[in-house]
């Protein structure tokens, strides 16, 4: 494995021209952290690419660590806690027009996944530095979810033993002017990102130990 941590964020969807998790992802394309260089993908939200799509990075980049990130709606940095076995579209479609209805990710597979990011330690740091945060219960059933799915079981079927999990960001100001949808700043979901990339490292210098 390579001394880096693979950050993930969305390309846009749902009409809007940008997506707040990619956006804040780039903020550390090619930095180095703690000895650990970042790199950056965006994913696809098209159904059936998201699978190949995060395996692969991780084969090529080969990760001590993996952070995915995407939008939703709430009004704080939700860590994710668990991922399930399920997609599932109503009100919504993916980029390449695919409604998946009931439909399960990976077949004979588990029903859900745990992340293995600290997320109680992440939790508490991002309130110390007064930022908005929740662990969530629920991903959705969307591409967050499928995503955060494909990489936990990925990483359980290779045997890869790297913290990894996946991590919502709220909208930005500009994306919600003249909705009754809830916003974050940039500057601020970075700061989140940085937090978590931190202590994400730290879990891995701890298993070293």
């Amino acid at each position: 494995m390579n001394n880096s941590v693979l950050l993930t964020g969305f390309e846009p969807f749902g009409g809007s021209d940008i997506n707040p998790s990619i956006m804040a992802c780039r903020k550390f394309e090619d930095k180095m952290i703690q000895g650990y260089s970042i790199k950056v993908s965006e994913i696809p939200l098209r159904y059936n690419e998201i699978k190949d799509t995060i395996e692969s990075l991780i084969k090529q980049e080969q990760p001590k660590a993996v952070i995915c990130t995407g939008q939703s709606p709430r009004p704080e940095i939700s860590l994710e806690r668990v991922a399930i076995n399920i997609a599932d579209i109503s009100k919504s479609a993916y980029n390449c027009g695919s409604i998946p209805n009931n439909e399960i990710l990976v077949k004979e597979a588990p029903a859900g996944y745990f992340s293995t990011l600290p997320l109680q330690q992440i939790k508490t740091e991002l309130e110390l530095n007064k930022i908005p945060v929740n662990i969530s219960n629920s991903a959705g059933t969307y591409g967050c979810n499928q995503i955060f799915y494909h990489l936990m079981h990925f990483i359980s079927e290779e045997n890869l033993n790297i913290p990894a999990g996946f991590v919502h960001v709220p909208s930005l100001p500009e994306q919600v002017v003249g909705k009754n949808i809830p916003s974050m700043s940039l500057e601020l979901i970075a700061n989140a990102l940085g937090i978590i990339i931190n202590l994400a490292i730290q879990t891995v210098e701890n298993t070293i130990k």
